[in-house]
């Protein structure tokens, strides 16, 4: 029989770049299953979206029950329940005087939040950060900084954004105060010579980089840079498109740092899987957002609305207590690892985004021992995805409803890729692996 992939070269591009064969037919919990019948143990979570787990069951009774009753609206023509339902919930969980305008995408929910620091400061100047992703419209390619195939053929098009250095304290021999000023500094200079900061609409950064290696920023970058913004009538923008909805631990990664943004940004886990993205900010800056200068004909779809309902349902405090339970016990074991194999250089993260970066015996990244043991996991069913600028960073995004025991079966599959990989390359090397 002529599988999914073999089928999908006549009638779908290469562009997608997708990071297996897989065809895959139908999935429950942390598991996926194949068209041949062979279950997979998901740690990539369709990019950090299931993060209740594949088809939970009050996700799927609460779009079934939508389904009957309305599948389409449209938010610029009339109101719907489960539309109000939602940005209700949210603006409850914040703590109240938030509202929200939903659209589909991450990259979408970036975009419509750079447009309303626009409108509210009357100033057109956009900063973001090296190491970011915040999507590929030609907007959030531009902010994106995290791979120059990203801005491939697209460059005489895209609109004019200024980057500067994201603190990596893993990757510098800085303390966490000399890295942070590091880049703050950059940032100062930038006013000086390259726009000033009275010309400055929004300065737009992930707390935790995602594409960029995930990347927790140290507190104390993100506290002097709410303060600099402060200083200047800059908005501050948070893309926890893939930080937020429970991933590292606290619903929103902000919450960890006691750093609140002006405008929060989230999609991915908002409804489980459905298209489905939000901005976020406070009603006083949400009522200058002039009407009829942002919009767009699926957002908010009443299906997706209703899945994002449940999820805010689903991840009471138990569900985010499990998360940095399940994440600790995961991060000690990593560390295990490592003390095992000296070219794991680093594990990091926060609750269940958890990155493990590998350099070689030279000390370098090691992008391609990295696509080997990744090759190697998915031969023995385990689903991990990469990265980092350089692709050198195994990342591990499981559904946060991930057992303990589910956390064990991945990490031996890992441990024995990665077993296999050095085995490998000791005999290409003609050294013993004993």
């Amino acid at each position: 029989m002529t599988s999914l992939y073999e089928r999908s070269l006549k009638v779908l591009p290469p562009v997608a770049q997708r990071a297996t064969k897989l065809g895959i037919v139908k999935g429950k919990g942390v598991y996926l299953t194949d068209e041949s019948g062979v279950d997979y143990l998901d740690f990539a979570a369709g990019v950090g979206v299931v993060n209740c787990g594949h088809n939970h069951p009050q996700v799927v009774a609460a779009v079934e029950a939508q389904l009957h009753d309305l599948i389409h609206g449209g938010h610029n023509v009339v109101y719907y329940p489960s539309y109000i339902r939602l940005a209700e919930k949210i603006s409850q969980r914040l703590g109240g005087d938030y509202k929200v305008y939903f659209s589909n995408s991450g990259a979408e929910a970036n975009e419509g939040a750079v447009k309303l620091a626009m409108q509210v400061t009357h100033r057109d100047g956009v900063i973001a950060f090296t190491g970011s992703f915040h999507g590929r419209t030609m907007l959030t390619t531009s902010m994106t900084a995290s791979g120059a195939i990203y801005h491939e053929n697209y460059q005489g098009m895209l609109p004019p954004v200024y980057h500067v250095d994201f603190p990596d304290i893993y990757n510098t021999v800085l303390t966490a105060d000399q890295e942070s000023e590091r880049c703050l500094q950059q940032l100062q200079q930038l006013f000086k010579i390259t726009i000033a900061a009275d010309q400055v609409a929004c300065i737009v950064v992930e707390p935790v980089q995602g594409e960029g290696g995930y990347i927790p920023a140290p507190k104390i970058f993100l506290e002097k840079l709410q303060a600099i913004c402060r200083a200047n009538g800059i908005l501050l923008i948070f893309d926890e498109v893939q930080s937020g909805y429970g991933r590292t631990g606290t619903w929103f990664a902000f919450e960890q740092y006691g750093v609140i943004p002006d405008i929060l940004t989230s999609a991915k886990g908002i409804a489980n899987g459905l298209p489905l993205s939000a901005v976020i900010a406070k009603s006083d800056l949400m009522d200058q957002w002039t009407p009829g200068t942002h919009g767009g004909t699926f957002g908010g779809n009443p299906l997706a609305c209703a899945a994002g309902c449940a999820v805010l349902d689903i991840m009471d405090a138990d569900f985010l207590a499990h998360v940095r339970q399940t994440g600790t016990y995961f991060m000690a074991k990593l560390a295990t690892l490592q003390d095992q194999h000296p070219m794991i250089k680093d594990v990091r993260g926060l609750g269940l985004m958890i990155g493990l970066q590998f350099k070689d015996y030279g000390g370098l990244l090691a992008p391609e021992l990295v696509a080997k043991v990744v090759a190697k996991a998915l031969a023995h069913h385990l689903i991990l995805l990469t990265c980092g600028v350089s692709h050198e960073v195994i990342r591990f995004i499981p559904p946060l409803v991930v057992t303990e025991a589910e956390i064990d079966q991945a990490y031996g599959i890992l441990a024995t890729s990665l077993a296999e990989v050095q085995a490998e390359m000791a005999v290409d090397n003609g050294i013993s692996s004993r």
